[in-house]
């Protein structure tokens, strides 16, 4: 025996065609993050971020430690370039942080951190002939920031390091943790200030390197506004840019009451001292003669968040009755 297959009948069919006659609901948007989308401009590069960064990669240590800072190393992809020891406040939170190489990464190893932001410390971080131009990595859709000392239009100061940070943390969706820091910089700053207020500027001569030519702080950089703010006077302050060479003729012209020298990489304090020590061309500089050196790490010195606690470190160096 067959079985004869009934058909629905056409009002049983009615409900089925209205509903697939009944317009799709569209998807619902997902809704921007808090503050976004946020528009900046960095060293001429305009960008507009419709979300966080959430795989950044920091080349050179004052900008990781901006980061640091803001407590965003869940947001960081990689690292790369210390000077010196990272911040013992930072250490445990830069040890979860993959190492990209210790200087800089080639592009090919920048690319395989697959980050969506690079955030570079000095120009060289983005060195074309290298790969890492900050239009290329444009093209690779990676967004990049440059920080600010190696950009400004003059001399640099406090001022421009709130901005850092301010613009850091809008970038990254914590302008909170950013007020947050800027409110604890400049309240450190100020007991500084109201320390050593009334001294007499000493004069200063930076020391960063050099054997045939003196490299030092210009008056463009913010290790300028630094020793200004200890209580000192550049006595390079008319070269303008952050770091720059000198003569030694120009030295000893220009007679430093104190030589400030700056400690990184391999060559020791004490090896930076016995140089200018045992050249005779120095010896009547007010600074060698009655041997009066002041030291500074260079990640100190570069706009980043050491700078505070660096001028009061300074300062007790150069007024030391001033110490606490």
């Amino acid at each position: 025996m067959t079985r004869r297959r009934t058909l629905p009948s056409a009002l049983a069919l009615l409900p089925l065609l209205a509903a697939c006659a009944a317009p799709q609901a569209a998807p619902t948007a997902a809704k921007p993050a808090p503050g976004f989308p946020y528009t900046v401009t960095n060293c001429g590069v305009t960008t507009t971020y419709q979300a966080p960064p959430k795989r950044a990669v920091t080349m050179n240590q004052h900008v990781t430690e901006v980061l640091l800072a803001l407590g965003l190393e869940k947001s960081l992809a990689g690292t790369a370039y210390l000077d010196d020891a990272v911040l013992p406040a930072y250490r445990k939170a830069y040890d979860a942080v993959p190492v990209l190489a210790k200087e800089y990464p080639s592009k090919e190893a920048l690319l395989a951190a697959n980050p969506d932001f690079v955030y570079g410390g000095y120009t060289s971080a983005f060195d074309a002939k290298a790969g890492r131009a900050r239009d290329d990595l444009a093209k690779a859709g990676i967004t990049s920031r440059l920080n600010g000392e190696y950009c400004a239009d003059g001399p640099v100061s406090v001022d421009d390091l709130y901005r850092e940070v301010t613009e850091v943390g809008r970038t990254f969706g914590v302008p909170d943790r950013a007020a947050k820091w800027t409110a604890g910089a400049r309240a450190s700053l100020a007991a500084t200030a109201e320390r050593i207020e009334g001294v007499d500027p000493v004069s200063v001569f930076v020391y960063d390197s050099g054997d045939r030519t003196a490299f030092t702080a210009g008056g463009d950089g913010i290790g300028d506004d630094l020793i200004t703010r200890a209580g000192g006077r550049n006595v390079f302050a008319d070269l303008a840019k952050p770091f720059g060479d000198a003569t030694w003729e120009q030295v000893v012209a220009r007679k430093p009451e104190v030589v400030l020298i700056y400690d990184y990489g391999t060559t020791t304090v004490e090896q930076k001292k016995r140089r200018l020590l045992d050249d005779p061309a120095l010896k009547d500089v007010p600074a060698i003669r009655n041997r009066r050196f002041a030291v500074l790490p260079l990640s100190d010195t570069v706009l980043g968040v050491r700078v505070p606690a660096a001028v009061d470190k300074l300062a007790a160096q150069l007024h030391p009755a001033t110490a606490r």
